[in-house]
């Protein structure tokens, strides 16, 4: 069983998104839901109890190995975010200095392929969108600021002060 902790945490630790149960079962060869679920909660016990700087989160999409929060704002610069496109980059800043921002906006501005863009960052749970009329309210979420190491109101401070421009704070909401 220690080979397959092992093997499990390897594989964890080189995915660039979260693991499902039924994917970790296929590489681990644990067939007992119950079994893995209980090797997790281990490594999950093992990493919080100790000095190590990541821990094992479980979002939406899987299992994952994280940076512990008091670490991220320190070693997030020492990551290029591949696992996002430039153009869900760009959504991302549109949406970043504008939200909450319409979806209808967005595609004015970034065309048909923003739909694309939109739908992989409520995924990777970046942006929450939610029904306004025939179109969507988009906003970003505690996940943007987990993912990017800062908080939205840092990255505005940043980016009025480079472009010299005001943003109102006030009107953004994260959930």
């Amino acid at each position: 069983m220690k080979d397959k902790k092992a093997l499990v945490e390897a594989a964890l630790f080189v995915s660039e998104k979260p693991l499902s149960l039924y994917t970790l079962s296929k590489i681990s060869g644990i067939t007992s839901m119950k079994s893995l679920k209980e090797l997790l909660d281990k490594i999950k016990r093992e990493l919080e109890s100790s000095s190590r700087g990541v821990e094992l989160a479980l979002t939406g999409e899987g299992y994952q190995l994280q940076v512990k929060d008091q670490f991220l704002e320190k070693v997030s610069g020492l990551t290029t975010y591949s696992d996002i496109s430039r153009g869900a980059l760009r959504t991302l800043s549109i949406v970043t200095l504008k939200q909450p921002i319409l979806q209808s906006e967005i595609v004015k501005i970034q065309g048909n392929k923003a739909y694309n863009y939109i739908k992989s960052l409520e995924k990777k749970k970046l942006i929450k969108t939610e029904k306004a009329g025939r179109t969507k309210k988009i906003n970003t979420t505690k996940e943007f600021e987990r993912y990017f190491g800062q908080s939205l109101k840092e990255i505005q401070k940043r980016l009025n002060s480079a472009q010299g421009t005001s943003i109102s704070t006030d009107e953004h909401s994260l959930s």
